[in-house]
């Protein structure tokens, strides 16, 4: 698992004005963050992704380089990681992409709630790199049903799973059922409340970047 904001840099500016109830009246620059946020993990995922030798021809001579040897699959759960995935585009320009409309259902009893999942489109995964991306880690259970229904597009080589912020509850969840994942997390907060929120959290980063639901 790697985590961003173990080394200071200027992620942690990133992630604090995304926290703060303040700068968050700007939805713009609330959107803006999450984006940025996707391109300092996306660079981070490229460093374990598979290159090949290259040359570069440039008015001067031949440039030896290494390049991608095929673009990832970014995978977008509705509507909360749009911004987030756009961070990806941005760096993973290339990119097939799949979206997934997933979000929670209704609640069973008080200490347990349904994934519904209405929306799904992939490209073919199989033997591809799959990046699947949410902002928020909570319980990891989105995560979990959202992975296994891509599967029936292919077998990914390697699967990432990136997210801003996750708890430690979800990540002991992912590690224990998903272990074929590798994670990568913007910060790991505190815990879950009740309700299944990240403590401190940021919100709701899909209300705080599109407006609230009725």
């Amino acid at each position: 698992m790697f985590v961003l904001t173990q080394q200071p840099s200027v992620a942690n500016h990133f992630l604090a004005e995304l926290r703060d109830v303040d700068v968050q009246q700007d939805r713009m620059k609330f959107r803006r963050n999450l984006e940025r946020m996707g391109e300092l993990l996306a660079y981070e995922i490229s460093k374990s992704l598979p290159y090949r030798q290259a040359q570069v021809t440039t008015p001067l001579g031949v440039a030896q380089t290494r390049l991608l040897r095929q673009p990832p699959v970014l995978a977008t759960i509705l509507r909360a990681s749009l911004p987030f995935h756009q961070g990806f585009l941005n760096i993973f320009d290339q990119a097939d992409n799949a979206f997934i409309g997933a979000y929670r259902g209704h609640h069973i009893g008080e200490e347990d709630f349904q994934v519904e999942m209405d929306y799904i489109t992939a490209p073919d995964l199989q033997d591809r790199t799959l990046i699947l991306m949410d902002p928020m880690l909570a319980t990891g259970r989105s995560i979990e049903k959202v992975y296994h229904a891509l599967l029936r597009f292919g077998i990914p080589a390697q699967t990432h799973i990136a997210a801003v912020i996750a708890s430690p509850e979800g990540v002991k969840y992912l590690q224990s059922r998903m272990p074929e994942c590798r994670l990568w997390i913007g910060a790991i907060d505190e815990k879950l409340d009740p309700h299944y929120y990240i403590v401190p959290g940021l919100g709701d980063a899909g209300d705080l970047s599109f407006g609230a639901k009725v």
